[in-house]
């Protein structure tokens, strides 16, 4: 048989040995490898090389073995693309690791995962009790996808029945201090607009290393500098003081005139500004 052809043979046979290896040791490989895994992984590969390699030292041998192992993963990434069955069984499928609350010990077993494992799985994403998780999935990465239940998830502007707008991207109109007209145009600003900001702030656009405008439309710099104090922005703490007084005065007002009608008006203006106030404190609290 010629060289090349037995370097082919080789390379699929220590493939598919490689791969067995790897589904019998589990996920856990992926991600969390110990000092003695990663150098049983190193030992492996490196005895698997000799195997393959192990002729006459021909660099074409080489050329043809790198070639096997870089086409193999191409090959098994389209016929995964085509076939789920195929797709699950190369790349793996999610294990259920809490369900309900409950913690799938079986499960557990299977991927050779214990509970203080688990525990160190849990802490990553945060959640320091079993307790408070509806949902917990280890998936083919080795990385645990964590639902928690519905009383112990962050409170939503949904759940408090607040509209929220639509965040934009942030967009970077300075970079290594130099300004970035697109950016800058994406964000509605201009460069006088720029200019006038950061003569507010007393930098100017060489000092700055990146500047950016959020979806509100303020501007945050970061100076090379990085000694240098830079202001945080005050549109809109300014806009709530301003809207909260007004609110204020209202009210203020209401106390102070003895007519009865201008009582009320001032008192039903007060009331729909404190509505637009409940509604913005949100949005406009740094």
């Amino acid at each position: 048989m010629p060289e090349w052809m037995e370097v082919i043979l080789r390379s699929f046979l220590f493939l598919a040995v490689l791969f067995l290896i790897t589904k019998i040791l589990g996920k856990k490989q992926l991600t969390e490898l110990s000092f003695f895994e990663y150098v049983t992984g190193i030992t492996i590969g490196s005895i698997a090389g000799e195997v393959i390699m192990g002729l006459d030292g021909n660099m074409w041998n080489g050329v043809v073995s790198i070639f096997i192992f870089g086409s193999v993963p191409f090959i098994v990434g389209i016929l995964s693309l085509k076939s789920k069955r195929f797709r699950d069984y190369v790349e793996g499928k999610g294990t259920i690791f809490i369900k309900d609350g409950k913690v799938m010990e079986d499960n557990l077993k299977k991927e050779r995962y214990t509970a203080d494992e688990l525990l160190e799985l849990l802490r990553r994403k945060n959640v320091f009790q079993v307790a408070d998780v509806e949902f917990a999935v280890l998936e083919p990465t080795g990385d645990l996808s964590v639902l928690l239940k519905k009383e112990n998830r962050p409170v939503t502007a949904k759940d408090l029945g607040l509209s929220a707008i639509a965040e934009k991207e942030p967009q970077t109109v300075i970079m290594d201090g130099e300004v970035l007209d697109e950016p800058l145009a994406n964000a509605g600003r201009n460069r006088r607009w720029l200019e006038t900001e950061l003569d507010k702030l007393n930098v100017s656009i060489e000092n700055v290393y990146l500047a950016q405008v959020d979806t509100y439309g303020q501007l945050t710099v970061d100076l090379f500098d990085d000694k240098l104090k830079v202001p945080t922005p005050q549109e809109k703490p300014l806009l709530l003081a301003m809207i909260k007084k007004c609110q204020a005065d209202l009210e203020l007002f209401s106390l102070a005139t003895d007519s009865k009608e201008t009582k009320q008006m001032y008192h039903k203006n007060a009331m729909k500004v404190d509505e637009v106030l409940n509604k913005l404190t949100p949005y406009l609290k740094n």
